[in-house]
């Protein structure tokens, strides 16, 4: 009974008129006309209407099950990879030498959006498979590339990454799996990894895992850990599958939700290995695909408010009950829709306002990265700082999001028919894989504020300030959107220097903060992105220019979220600036 429509209106804004693709100057997006994305962006929501989201119940209620060592996932979903490979969708942003498009990276980030709204189980397969792509890309020899990137690229193979295992998961340290060279030149992979996303299914010839796994002579603690290509299906010289490799599927997870993705427990028992990057050096490698994941699943938890938001406006429209205060509104019914209620405006706004503000910092991030993979360090450092910023924040709060909006539903939202529920449960997730998101918020204060001597962070205090600056003769746009954004960065900033200044003489301060801080820094940059958005809809419409419908409501909601989310961000320095005491005084044997 749920339903999606990609916001292509939105997303042709933020490329066009806030991120101006075409004028940016770096290369190959001057072809990036509105004609053209928009071509890209439809058939992107056709197939997501159309094909993906009818089957996001069907994941949920069928799920995946394992027979006979071999996983199933549930009915048609191999039809429908069919039809996303046959697409090109896989490849969108992939190196044309193996067969990708060699599109910027911000418009498989648009596109990824759209189908993880219609359907996130399902977009795990290809999603967790340009991860492993890009490792490869990265860090793979030349003969590694040519043996696994076309076939990846395609998604005729997929890909997954090993790191946890039952007894570690962030310290990994701690991993036990061992990697035995053998004469050839390749390692002998044993050990057990537990939550592996996509780690067997039916839905392509082979599944190319990245394996976290001790070498000798590599020593304790994540130094010595090496990262390892390990087949399902070994390779010939000629690129033919081969024999079936000693690894197998323990079993599959029970899970809150994502039950149309294969989560398993992988075994290996003596599997080939080859080694990808240098020994020793596996955690280097793998961070390539666990930062693209982290920013993945930041999207995930937006993209799924997104889906669970549209259904709660279309329930808010039909649903009668009740009169409004000021007046009937629904004469010829027996009661007003609840939409005009304003408590009801509440939960749907908080869930709008949110929902534009994130995809604009995620486009934004992913504009960053095609600029740092054309050269700019600047622009790549920013990405690293805000990387846990993205996943962090953007979880918490999307997966609020979808909390707000099966309340719109009230008892009908707990009743698994209407798929409220699911959507809760899905969205659950992100904010624990690749990263719980207390580690993201341990690893921004404790290691990206320092990160080349600050400078990312304080890049972006004067990216707001010359913002600010620059726009502040803007009387139409003062008071609503440059005085809030103002008043939030100041707060990040005396935020930070609580940090340097009580951080070093007790660490526990810092870190007890640490979570407040990444929220202060998430609504921070929802600040900016929404200021960004107001100038560039005011100069629109100054213009005569664009839909002025569409326009007025991005101010309109722009409003609100500065009104009425924004200063959220004093609470956060308030609690930073208590420090620890209060957070480490009951004793743990006291809980």
């Amino acid at each position: 009974m749920t339903r999606y429509t990609a916001p292509v209106q939105d997303m042709q804004f933020l490329l066009h008129d806030v991120l101006k693709l075409s004028d940016s100057g770096l290369p190959g997006h001057d072809e990036l006309d509105r004609d053209f994305t928009a071509a890209i962006l439809d058939a992107a929501g056709q197939l997501a209407t159309d094909v993906l989201e009818p089957l996001n119940r069907v994941g949920d209620e069928q799920g995946c099950v394992l027979e006979n060592g071999v996983v199933r996932t549930p009915a048609g979903f191999k039809e429908a990879f069919e039809q996303v490979k046959a697409g090109g969708w896989t490849g969108l942003d992939c190196d044309p030498s193996y067969g990708g498009q060699g599109m910027p990276y911000v418009l498989g980030v648009a596109t990824g959006e759209i189908f993880v709204s219609a359907n996130l189980a399902f977009n795990m397969y290809q999603g967790l498979t340009h991860g492993a792509y890009s490792a490869i890309h990265a860090h793979g020899t030349d003969a590694q590339k040519q043996t696994y990137l076309p076939r990846l690229v395609s998604c005729d193979w997929t890909g997954t990454m090993n790191l946890t295992e039952p007894h570690c998961g962030t310290d990994l340290g701690l991993l036990r799996t061992r990697a035995e060279p053998l004469d050839d030149g390749s390692y002998s992979i044993t050990g057990q990894k537990i939550f592996i996303s996509s780690g067997d299914h039916d839905l392509s010839e082979n599944v190319i895992h990245l394996v976290l796994a001790r070498a000798p002579g590599g020593g304790e603690g994540t130094k010595g850990i090496s990262l390892f290509i390990v087949p399902k299906f070994l390779v010939n010289e000629d690129g033919s599958l081969g024999e079936r490799q000693p690894l197998s599927v323990g079993k599959l997870e029970d899970k809150m939700g994502i039950h149309g993705n294969a989560t398993c427990v992988m075994n290996y028992d003596g599997a080939r290995g080859w080694l990808l990057g240098d020994l020793h050096k596996g955690m280097r490698a793998m961070f390539t695909m666990m930062n693209e994941a982290r920013l993945g699943v930041g999207l995930q938890g937006y993209a799924a408010a997104e889906a669970a938001y549209q259904n709660a406006v279309d329930y808010a429209r039909d649903r009668l009950q009740g009169r409004a205060v000021t007046g009937v509104q629904n004469p010829a019914g027996p009661a007003d829709p609840i939409i005009v209620h304003p408590d009801v405006r509440r939960m749907l706004m908080d869930q709008r306002s949110f929902l534009e503000g994130a995809r604009a910092l995620a486009f934004w991030a992913a504009h960053m990265i095609d600029k740092g993979h054309a050269g700019d360090q600047a622009a790549h450092g920013l990405v690293s700082l805000l990387t846990p910023v993205i996943k962090g924040f953007l979880t918490d709060r999307g997966f609020d999001g979808t909390v707000q909006a099966q309340q719109v539903y009230g008892g009908h939202g707990y009743i698994e028919e209407w798929g409220m529920s699911q959507f809760v449960r899905d969205a659950r997730i992100a904010m624990i894989y690749e990263g719980a998101n207390g580690i993201q918020a341990l690893d921004l204060v404790g290691r990206k504020l320092a990160q080349d001597g600050g400078r990312h962070v304080m890049a972006f205090f004067d990216l707001v300030k010359t913002f600010i600056r620059t726009h502040e003769g803007n009387a139409t746009l003062k008071a609503d959107f440059l005085d809030p954004l103002k008043a939030a960065s100041k707060d990040l900033q005396a935020a930070a220097m609580f940090f340097m200044e009580r951080g070093m003489k007790n660490p526990n301060d810092a870190l007890a903060g640490s979570y407040d801080f990444m929220h202060l820094f998430g609504h921070t940059a929802l600040g900016l992105m929404w200021a960004q958005m107001a100038v560039a809809a005011q100069a629109m419409l100054d213009a005569g220019e664009g839909d002025a419908a569409f326009l007025n409501d991005k101010l309109t909601t722009g409003r609100y979220y500065m009104a009425r989310q924004l200063p959220i961000t004093a609470t956060h320095l308030a609690r930073i600036s208590s420090g620890s005491d209060t957070v480490m005084a009951l004793a743990a044997d006291r809980f």
